[in-house]
């Protein structure tokens, strides 16, 4: 599988990207899931300490246990979190970033995080001091490149302005253009690499977006109504018969994203996902009429 360079970092992640969060806590089924993707070529699995409370860490870890050296290895930080009670909060501090940084490599069995992720923030964090922990986690060989993961526009500037990033983790799907309008350019015109998550819109952009939206959209997703979703679906529906091709296709058109994140619960998600030619361009004929088809959303609140 084609494999991107990841912002200026020297670090390669194919362009397909296991989202962990959905492997559940069965430990076998999910070893299966990571195996299945690894052997389709997918070098990059993406996890956080948040994921059922560390528990989805130590999954991963044990998955690729012999294998380290196979993997590019994402993590994040920022939730503060007792898995005991089950309760955390927002805690981007330098002395928070620095101690759990110890408990995920813990749980990962490893020595070192590949990519490290801010997992979200705010204007009001202490942007300076995070940035600080990450650039001296960076120095020692903990991490190798770090980021953020954030759907905020005016938080991602920031980290493009005073920080060394190399990606950005972001929402972005062919229902969820919110990017285009604002951070894509950016980040391309830095050269900050863009990991796609959500390419299927919780399962609303995939080859079973009927039932999917029938179970899941009757209240919409963003600015589209359960009927707009409907429509929607049959004119992707009417240029495609391959909605999963489509809509992974069409996030890894724009050059700045080097990969498109999607999660799994089952072998069959992975086989559906990574059985077909990934590293086929759309044509740019197609990719506009993708977009005349779906809306230019923008960005109203997380600003």
């Amino acid at each position: 599988m084609k494999k991107n360079r990841l912002g200026n970092s020297d670090i390669e992640i194919s362009v397909l990207t296991l989202g962990c969060m959905s492997l559940g806590t069965d430990k076998e089924n999910a070893k299966e899931i990571i195996n299945l993707a690894l052997d389709s070529g997918i070098n990059h699995l993406d996890t956080a300490d948040l994921y059922e409370f560390g528990l989805n860490e130590e999954i991963v870890g044990e998955a690729i246990k012999g294998k380290r050296n196979q993997v590019i290895l994402t993590t994040k930080v920022g939730n503060h979190f007792n898995k005991d009670t089950k309760e955390w909060f927002w805690n981007p501090s330098k002395t928070y970033i620095q101690f759990e940084v110890k408990e995920s490599l813990r749980r990962l069995q490893t020595d070192y995080i590949d990519f490290y992720m801010l997992h979200g923030g705010t204007l009001d964090d202490p942007i300076d001091e995070t940035i600080e922990a990450f650039e001296e986690l960076k120095k020692e060989g903990v991490i190798r490149a770090y980021g953020i993961s954030s759907i905020r526009p005016n938080v991602i500037r920031e980290y493009v302005k005073k920080s060394s990033i190399d990606g950005v983790m972001t929402q972005y799907s062919l229902l969820d253009r919110r990017p285009e309008e604002e951070t894509l350019d950016l980040l391309y015109k830095h050269n900050i690499s863009v990991l796609a998550r959500g390419p299927l819109a919780k399962g609303l952009l995939s080859n079973n977006a009927k039932e999917q939206i029938e179970k899941k959209g009757r209240d919409g997703f963003l600015d589209y109504t359960f009927k707009e979703l409907q429509e929607t679906h049959q004119k992707l529906s009417s240029i495609s018969d391959n909605l999963n091709e489509l809509s992974l296709q069409y996030v890894l058109k724009h050059p700045a994203v080097a990969s498109a994140v999607f999660g799994a619960s089952s072998i069959e998600q992975v086989k559906e996902n990574t059985l077909f030619d990934v590293e086929k361009s759309l044509s740019d004929t197609l990719y506009n009429q993708l977009k005349s088809v779906t809306k230019a959303n923008k960005y109203i609140q997380h600003r």
